[in-house]
């Protein structure tokens, strides 16, 4: 098995594919908050 050095792994795809679960969290929500406040309004 080969040896590793502490630190020293290439992180940039896990930090881009986190960086698009965030973005993907963020519009999601918002797109839910924004279907709420329209489904509040349009009962009132």
């Amino acid at each position: 098995m080969a040896e590793h050095e502490h630190g020293t792994m290439d992180i940039r795809d896990h930090e881009r594919t986190f960086a698009g679960f965030v973005n993907f969290v963020k519009w999601g929500f918002i797109v839910v908050f924004a279907i709420l406040i329209f489904l509040a309004l349009a009962n009132a």
